[in-house]
């Protein structure tokens, strides 16, 4: 290890908490670092001087945490996802650090309300779904359960895009969270990197050595770090965000400026600065692909170069590198990193190429999130050797490596062989990250049991057969401290008052709420919390979009990505049939409904934003028909993001987690709304399994086809037509849909649409849609006895305790980190 004498620093004095030392340090921020009187200082400033009061504290903590891992060597977990979806942070900052009560009355005496400027904060437009909400989970449960890590990403300029509605259809904005700065960021001059793309490769060569590579690119820029504190919860631990921004490394061509070509002058800055400027860049052209691909090599390049920088500082050489160092690769968007890896330790550090791959396969582990095909990334191999020539050498001289074992030692045929190939050679010739990301990690994980399974005999069941030790599982989990203490303060309340303070610091102890599921008492109070974050919700829809709704009716909620497996289209086809019902038989006695949806669709997925417009037709035909008599409303609500579903969840009766079974990897708000109270009605997929496991089968409503039936349906031929004319509802549902019913501006908008539901149905939308309805009508059985409504409710809360991302993260640590 390398020792070099460095001065001591004496650590500052613990700061105080105090409310009325707080609020003198807000004023003095106020003062001295945004240049306000308070006299007339806005919302915004306040919320500012807050945030840098906060700051202070944790760096302090920072601090001590990044010292105690150089003191003891401890082993440092680096995540890699282009997702970091972790919302608002000045809340959960001061929640981790058990300072809201003292901020809020700081603040208060300052007569600023913490809800009102709390709520100016921007969303970190970061991410798009599930995928980076999980990171941001893990990057809190990390540091709360004391794992020294570092999370790793791209500091996107405009996001994915701000979702508006333009008569019913999708319309995308950019996000401007960092228009006007971000307090909680530092930037990190001295961690800057160079980045190549294009160019050519020099070979040199001595009499008695291995031939050296030279990678000689064409085109170069800079990433330049920025880091936010993650502070894990009672402030145990702070670890570090560092997102990568994108620079020029000629920020103008002053002589084509001076010669009159202004815009010109700036294509080094408009090129560099492209990179991180938006989350996704639509693929659907080869400009597209190619800034993807570029996107994804830039930041796991700078990462890994700042990781190899971190370790020579205090190792001799690589040689430890998977001994203190553990990489997990959010699903395969940094799957680059494993030839990058080997080619840091080949060309620059004059490592042997069979040392590079086994260290290199040592450090890596690789998150699955899919069994979609389309999803494990791939890459043109033109695109890709012109636009990263050595890794693609690299690559083919890992996958030479790959195939002579798999042909010599275990005598793969030649369809196994083209199955486990980098290369996929069925059409034009592409570089398959999924394989590359499997073959260079020591450890690949599901993030649910079945999906687990389904790995193994689906889309890596070769490589499966080739590594059988490598696939495990790691089921995913949600933060309890964002996703009930500070999501749903009533109920955490609530809880405190029954249970004690245990469940604070450890999820499962929440247990000990069972007892009290058919306290009468207990169910009252437990209902008055749900009545008052619905009359929130209420409150919010009707401030944004017009729409009144009654509190007393059942919210029944889906909130995620727009995707045809994610069967919003199900769900509102169900609708449609509900409405006719309720309008043809007005005898019967429904229960009040609100179905809410919320998600935003890939800009170029047409389908996606097809379910959107439908949605939007379907409400405004429905929420204006008097014969309804407000029993039936549905609602899209725009925007969906972290705290727009830090509303939405809380007030949720009902979840709906209805993908296609064999298809959804793992979904975490299934298990948000769980620990909130609400019931689930879904298929066997993903963690629904698990879930149905621990909250019992008598608290969670199933339906449909499973996996396996899915897939046999598939193989063997699946006649949907035959259904659809053997199911009144859905039949005159889907001829309404089609006919122009709820578009009569474009009657056949939705032909299309219902005709490949019609003909195919490969998300089994008609296959699953009598089983759906009659679970909807047992969820309405279940409405109207409420003391068995909340009885089910109080239990999914209770039982939600192993879900917790503390679980996950000490699994990863303990089965695949060794950190």
């Amino acid at each position: 290890m390398n020792t070099v004498s460095k001065p001591i620093i004496p650590a500052p004095a613990p700061r105080s908490s105090r409310p009325e030392i707080l609020a003198e340090e807000i004023i003095e921020r106020l003062t001295y670092r945004i240049g306000k009187d308070a006299k007339v200082a806005k919302p915004h400033d306040w919320l500012t001087a807050t945030i840098l009061v906060v700051r202070d504290r944790i760096i302090d903590k920072w601090m001590e945490s990044t010292r105690k891992v150089y003191e003891t060597g401890a082993k440092r977990v680096y995540y890699m996802s282009l997702e970091f979806l972790i919302g608002r942070l000045m809340r959960d900052a001061v929640s981790n650090l058990n300072l809201m009560e003292e901020v809020s009355d700081a603040l208060a005496s300052l007569g600023v309300d913490i809800n009102v400027i709390a709520g100016l904060e921007p969303d970190a437009a970061l991410g798009n779904g599930g995928l980076g909400r999980l990171a941001a989970c893990f990057m809190e449960s990390m540091a709360t359960v004391d794992v020294p890590a570092y999370g790793y990403g791209i500091r996107y300029v405009h996001g994915l895009f701000r979702q508006q509605m333009a008569d019913g259809w999708q319309v995308e904005l950019p996000e401007n969270w960092l228009a006007h700065g971000n307090p909680w960021e530092f930037e990190r001059r001295e961690s800057a990197y160079e980045i190549g793309f294009g160019g050519s490769i020099e070979v040199i060569s001595g009499h008695d050595e291995q031939p050296r590579y030279v990678w000689k690119p064409a085109e170069r820029v800079i990433a330049a770090a920025f880091d936010t504190p993650v502070v894990g919860w009672r402030g145990k631990r702070v670890n570090t965000l560092r997102l990568w921004s994108a620079q020029p490394i000629d920020p103008i061509l002053l002589d084509a400026f001076n010669a009159g070509d202004h815009i010109g002058a700036l294509r080094e800055s408009n090129r560099a600065e492209s990179l991180t400027r938006v989350l996704y860049p639509a693929d659907a052209t080869p400009a597209g692909q190619e800034l993807r691909l570029r996107q994804e090599y830039f930041f796991s390049s700078a990462s890994l170069q700042d990781i190899l920088r971190r370790h020579l500082q205090q190792y001799d050489d690589f040689t430890s590198l998977p001994d203190k160092v553990a990489i997990q690769l959010n699903d395969t968007h940094p799957a680059v990193s494993v030839a990058e890896l080997t080619r840091l330790l080949c060309d620059v550090h004059g490592m042997d190429f069979d040392q590079a791959w086994d260290i290199t396969r040592r450090t890596f582990s690789y998150t699955n999130h899919t069994l979609l095909p389309e999803a494990l990334e791939s890459w043109p191999v033109p695109l890709f050797e012109r636009l990263l020539p050595r890794h693609m050498q690299i690559i083919y001289a890992i996958n030479a490596k790959i195939l002579i074992e798999a042909r010599k030692s275990r005598n793969f045929s030649d369809t196994e062989i083209r199955s486990i190939s980098l290369i996929d050679e069925s059409g034009d010739r592409r570089v398959r990250m999924g394989n590359l990301a499997f073959v260079g990690s020591h450890s690949i994980n599901g993030v649910s049991a079945l999906h687990t399974d389904l790995m193994k005999v689906t889309v890596f069941a070769d490589l499966h057969k080739l590594y059988p030790d490598r696939i495990n599982n790691k089921t995913n989990g949600i933060t309890p401290r964002r996703w009930l203490q500070q999501c749903n303060p009533g109920l955490t309340s609530l809880v405190r008052e029954a249970i004690g303070d245990e469940f604070l610091d450890d999820a499962e102890k929440l247990r000990a709420l069972d007892k009290f599921a058919t306290d009468p008492s207990f169910q009252q109070k437990f209902a008055a919390v749900k009545r008052t974050n619905k009359v929130a919700l209420s409150n919010l829809v009707a401030s944004r979009m017009g729409v009144k709704l009654d509190p007393s009716a059942m919210f029944d909620i889906q909130i995620k990505r727009i995707h045809e497996y994610k069967r919003q289209l199900l769900n509102i086809v169900e609708a449609v049939a509900l409405y006719d019902q309720i309008r043809s038989h007005p005898e019967l006695d429904w229960v009040p409904r609100v179905k809410l949806f919320a998600g935003k669709a890939a800009p170029s997925y047409y389908n996606a934003k097809l379910i959107i417009k439908l949605i939007n037709d379907v409400a405004r035909t429905i929420n204006n028909d008097p014969s309804v008599r407000g029993l039936l409303k549905v609602v899209f609500v725009p925007n969906y993001n972290v705290s727009l579903a830090e509303v939405m969840v809380p007030a949720a009766d009902l979840s709906e987690q209805i993908s296609t079974a064999g298809m959804e990897a793992s979904g975490t708000g299934n298990m948000k709304f769980g620990l909130n109270g609400a019931l689930t009605i879904g298929t066997l997929d993903g963690a629904n399994v698990e879930m149905r496991d621990n909250v019992g089968e008598d608290n969670i409503v199933i339906f449909g086809l499973q996996a396996d039936e899915v897939a046999k349906i598939r193989s063997e031929g699946h006649n949907p037509r035959a259904i659809i004319e053997g199911s009144r509802e859905l039949s005159q549902a889907l001829a309404a849909i089609s006919s122009g019913v709820f578009s009569p501006d474009d009657r056949n908008r939705y032909t299309g649409l219902i005709d490949g539901i019609y003909s195919h149905d490969w998300f089994m939308v008609a296959g699953d849609f009598d089983a759906y309805a009659a679970a909807q009508r047992e969820v309405d059985q279940i409405w109207t006895n409420q003391s068995s409504w909340y009885e089910k409710t109080i239990n999914n809360t209770a039982r939600m305790g192993w879900f917790s991302s503390d679980r996950t993260i000490r699994q990863y640590a303990d089965e695949i980190w060794r950190a």
